[in-house]
């Protein structure tokens, strides 16, 4: 067992460290050596927290041998994105006028994630201050790798904890996701990812200061996790979830709800809004759909998901209207290249007058509310979270054709963030060498029937991590 405790699962080493047949600090040494091992040629770990990493295992041997009892997740190593705050070290959001931005407290699912006894061992890469596009590439740390193949993109924007989990440098990771930020990576790298309802998992997403951001960016940004099995994210979502006093959004919903009457309705959507979906994609979809009807759930293929272009378009015109103001400033911390992306988007939408943005208000709430009729039908949704597989790392920022193609292939993602329902991404095996994936979306407050229909699906295609470096793996 010592040889590879970083292979294991979070349930399994938790319940390791505290049944005494391995130490924390074994655990994390474990996990230490992987990272020297594959990091210098993935590059998703981007500040290591070794000392601190120890010593939390250190206290955590000594308070089993006290006899103290041990949370769910004791000893788990977890990596968290660098634009999340760990106490005492810098949130740097990948920029380097960030890089002495020392954090003075944990962000609220990191306080989570150590009160059950994970351990954080890591930030991890993302693209410059989340803006520089889906590739995850920092100004202040480079290029992370994708362990599958080099030649594709990793994902992002929390590409640094799927490559980290992926590849056994950490158990669990913590992302987070407006449009697709977790559930992209998890399809490429491989792994398992959840992305909550609004108001699920309590957070604080200010960058400076005590000021908060606009609507947009409180509503549409959820923080999620990242594990290498569904059982292991359903760990880290009983921990997460809950109402919290530093963030008025979290709700005190309880996590499981009541179960459903007869078979769950499953409504598959391969191609939303028609705009093409590659057959991989399609084979990944119709792999899940069977899965889901083996394990006897009523699948049903339905012609689309509501309003998905006018979804879009909305999604589209609030942001840009949120962040226009701060543009001129912001574009000058993402280095060379890094602004292309969000000016691709500024060029195409236009920021909307005061009267338009309230009228977005509302239409973002009717568009809500056809959605929530929608999954009042059909409880589940089965979807790409993206509609090809792995794309070239930076494709979205080279020019106007690779941002839409990308845009486009993550719209699922884009338009589920909008209304604020649960998606969890499930691995359904490899295609010609890469990961391929789905994702579970549900009704609101219903994350626990995405991760049921998502262990059904798993329990049928397998798990495909941890895995080795493949190919000529080097980072830059």
């Amino acid at each position: 067992m010592r040889d590879a405790l970083w292979k294991m699962s979070a349930a399994a080493q938790a319940a390791a460290v505290r049944g005494g047949e391995i130490s924390a600090a074994e655990l994390v040494d474990s996990h230490l050596e992987r990272i020297a091992e594959v990091n210098p040629r993935l590059n998703a770990v981007t500040q290591l927290l070794a000392e601190g990493a120890r010593e939390a295992a250190v206290r955590t041997d000594r308070r089993r041998a006290a006899g103290e009892e041990l949370g769910p997740l004791a000893g788990v190593p977890f990596t968290v994105k660098e634009s999340t705050a760990i106490e005492g070290v810098p949130t740097t959001f990948g920029t380097p006028r960030f890089r002495d931005l020392v954090a003075p407290a944990d962000a609220p699912p990191v306080a989570r994630l150590r009160a059950a006894g994970a351990i954080p061992i890591g930030h991890s890469n993302m693209p410059t201050l989340i803006l520089a596009g889906m590739h995850t590439r920092s100004e202040l740390f480079g290029d992370t790798v994708n362990p599958w193949d080099p030649t594709r993109t990793p994902g992002g924007t929390s590409g640094g904890d799927a490559v980290a989990v992926a590849t056994g440098m950490a158990a669990l990771g913590l992302g987070n996701d407006s449009g697709g930020s977790v559930r992209v990576p998890a399809q490429f790298c491989g792994v398992a990812g959840l992305k909550p309802t609004t108001g699920r998992f309590p957070a604080d997403h200010r960058i400076l200061g005590t000021d908060d951001p606009g609507p947009a960016s409180q509503m549409l940004v959820t923080d999620g996790p990242f594990a290498r099995t569904v059982a292991d994210l359903r760990l880290a979502y009983e921990v997460l979830a809950g109402a919290d006093p530093r963030d008025p959004r979290a709700v005190p919903v309880p996590a499981y709800g009541e179960p459903l009457p007869g078979p769950v309705k499953v409504a598959v959507v391969a191609d939303p809004g028609g705009h093409g979906v590659h057959p991989a994609v399609r084979g990944a979809i119709a792999a899940a759909a069977e899965a889901l009807r083996d394990a006897g759930y009523d699948v049903r293929e339905v012609p689309d998901v509501p309003r998905l272009d006018e979804a879009l378009e909305a999604y589209g015109r609030i942001t840009v209207t949120e962040f226009a103001p701060t543009w001129p400033a912001v574009r000058r911390l993402l280095g060379d290249g890094g602004d292309r992306y969000i000016e691709l988007a500024m060029q195409r939408t236009p920021p909307a007058t005061a009267d338009e943005f309230m009228k977005l208000m509302g239409t973002w709430m009717n568009i809500r509310r056809s959605w929530a009729e929608f999954l009042h039908e059909y409880p589940l949704l089965l979807g790409p979270s993206f509609t090809e597989p792995p794309v070239a790392p930076g494709l979205e920022s080279r020019d106007r054709a690779g941002r839409d193609r990308v845009g486009s292939g993550m719209r699922l993602c884009t338009v589920t963030s909008f209304v604020g329902v649960p998606g969890v991404a499930v691995p359904t095996g490899l295609t010609d060498g890469l990961p391929s994936g789905v994702q579970i979306v549900g009704r609101a407050f219903r994350e626990d029937l995405c991760l049921a229909a998502a262990q059904a699906i798993e329990d049928r295609l397998g798990i495909l991590t941890p895995v080795d470096p493949r190919g000529d793996v080097r980072a830059d």
